[in-house]
């Protein structure tokens, strides 16, 4: 639950800030009347995201359990190959966010509103569909509502986070929360990626599933609470295979030294004042 809470508002307070600039232009243009179009198109980015997750999750729920497990492998790999590039594109294009969505809508002004509601239909469903994704792959295995819960309390924490930036209630240094949850994602990242080599060892696509790396079940009993939470946050199973560990070391820490190494290499600077990706500007 604790994973996908933070995917949840990782990609809510990104869906969030995509909006609130598009909004924000506009009313600051004197352009109000073409919110109906931003919002339709929104509207329907959100609805093809929904349908997605529920694809995802109901659609492949008949099929037999080798073909399930190949399902649930992909899925798994899909998640890893968007978080990589999200967290990567994030960090690089957090200061640059305003300034390139406020260039796109004002092009498709010039264009009409179809091109209005394209453009924020694309910038949203980007965003949502990574969500759907990601949190198919995330809730694999769960037998509970803790998976709905979780991703239901992300994106309603960012929400909310994103309208009080929108007011100016708060200010945040966007950079440092993309960087901090992008780290932390890094690792969630390489907990779905073992889950997914675990999948596809299942579906007889991948060898050495009985091969165990080790055995740390009777220091980690499985009913423990700090077992299911490295199981929940980064898919720490007492008893992985050889394989699994390599895929969760093999990706971690390459690609969590790779995201940070900017952050060691660079003196830490005083902090501007942070707004919504300039929204207010």
């Amino acid at each position: 639950m604790t994973a996908i809470y933070l995917i949840g508002l990782r990609e809510g307070l990104e869906i969030t800030l995509v909006v609130s600039i598009l909004v924000a232009f506009l009313v600051k243009s004197d352009r109000k009347h073409l919110l109906k179009f931003v919002w339709t198109g929104v509207g329907l980015a959100v609805a093809v995201s929904i349908a997605a997750a529920t694809f995802l999750q109901y659609g492949t729920a008949n099929l037999s359990t080798p073909h399930q497990e190949l399902v649930d492998g992909i899925a798994s790999l899909a998640a890893v190959v968007f978080v990589t590039i999200m967290i990567f594109w994030m960090r690089r294009m957090a200061r640059q966010m305003a300034k390139e969505l406020r260039g796109k809508l004002e092009e498709a002004i010039k264009v009409g509103p179809l091109a209005i509601a394209g453009m924020a239909f694309l910038a949203v469903a980007r965003e949502g569909l990574e969500t759907s994704i990601l949190f198919y792959a995330a809730a694999q295995g769960a037998t509970s509502a803790q998976p709905l819960i979780g991703i239901t309390l992300g994106l309603a924490t960012a929400v909310v986070l994103g309208w009080l930036l929108y007011a100016s209630a708060v200010r945040i240094n966007l950079t440092k929360f993309f960087t901090w949850t992008g780290a932390l994602l890094v690792l969630v990242a390489a907990g779905i990626l073992k889950y997914g080599v675990h999948d596809l060892q299942e579906a007889n696509v991948l060898p050495g599933h009985n091969n165990h790396a080790f055995d740390l079940s009777g220091v980690l009993p499985p009913t423990a609470w700090y077992a299911e939470l490295l199981r929940g946050m980064f898919n720490f199973t007492p008893q992985p295979s050889v394989l699994e560990t390599v895929a969760w070391v093999a990706y971690g820490v390459p690609v969590l030294v790779l995201f940070l190494l900017p952050l060691l290499r660079t003196p830490a600077a005083p902090a501007p004042a942070a707004t919504p990706a300039s929204t207010n500007a």
